[in-house]
């Protein structure tokens, strides 16, 4: 057993969690690898967007910190990032709206005065036995929030994106080994791999950069909220490293993606899973 038995109500407190995440808080140095860069990161008030804004903050970068409702998680990265000396804008809302998607990168655009760098890591899920037990409701919710988003709001920040920014899409080990407990999660997943794929070749000859992050089992609050208590308490326990990963493991991926040292890196899918391989 990796971790205690718990569970939360979605979208889960990151506080509230038994061990509390590593977001690499007390851990990540800084060497001004995104310095002067302006980012929009959706999910970024807990688990791995937290991580990155922490790991962007402390580069150079400003952020906009995207979340749903979790107030008190969302500050908390604000203050974080402020404290790398950064400028931090907290943009709540639901990004399963399109409209809102349109109004994240106006306030993007408007609070940092342009945009070099989005992340696209916001996601839904729900852990079900059966396909009956998923309702039209919650299927339309998945693919609005996990994939849909990500349409609208790279199509909203194009027109502010110039030659050398980055996309960065979080993807999952579930695209290609899905758990079929997480069936429309793991669709979206995919869908996401694909679509990244297609928006590499599409935007290239803008030059803009479009890679994505496929995580292995990491700790965080999508974890005890949508999954039960056994599933948590196991979790991670089945890759090669024998646990699940802290966010603040993945953070540097996103790191070099979104900086210049990345500069002929686009159309990749970087892995990080613990040892399960990603095809």
């Amino acid at each position: 057993m990796t971790q205690p038995k718990q569970q939360q109500t979605f979208p889960g407190s990151q506080a509230a969690m038994d061990p509390v995440p590593d977001c690499g808080e007390t851990s990540y140095v800084g060497h001004d690898r995104l310095a002067g860069k302006r980012a929009l990161i959706t999910g970024a008030d807990s688990g791995i967007g937290r991580a990155v804004a922490i790991a962007f903050a402390r580069e150079g970068a400003d952020v906009v910190i995207s979340y749903l409702d979790e107030d008190e998680d969302a500050r908390e990265t604000a203050r974080l990032v402020e404290e790398a000396g950064r400028k931090a804008v907290l943009a709540p809302g639901d990004i399963s709206r399109p409209q809102h998607c349109r109004d994240l990168v106006d306030t993007a655009v408007d609070e940092l005065g342009g945009l070099d760098v989005l992340v696209n890591n916001a996601a839904f899920q729900m852990s079900h036995e059966t396909i009956e037990e998923i309702s039209d409701e919650e299927w339309d919710h998945t693919w609005a929030t996990n994939m849909s988003a990500i349409f609208h709001i790279t199509k909203a920040a194009l027109p502010h994106l110039r030659p050398g920014a980055s996309i960065i899409n979080s993807s999952s080990i579930n695209s290609d080994m899905p758990r079929p407990n997480l069936a429309p999660y793991a669709a979206t997943k995919a869908a996401i791999a694909n679509f990244t794929a297609s928006l590499s070749q599409l935007l290239g000859e803008r030059g803009i950069r479009v890679n994505s992050v496929a995580p292995g089992p990491v700790w965080t609050p999508l974890i005890p909220s949508t999954m039960p208590e056994d599933a948590v308490a196991s979790f991670g326990d089945d890759t090669p490293l024998g646990r699940p990963g802290q966010p603040a493991e993945l953070a540097p991926v996103y790191v070099l993606l979104a900086s210049d040292e990345a500069s002929y890196v686009s159309g990749a899918r970087v892995a990080v899973t613990g040892g399960k391989p990603v095809l």
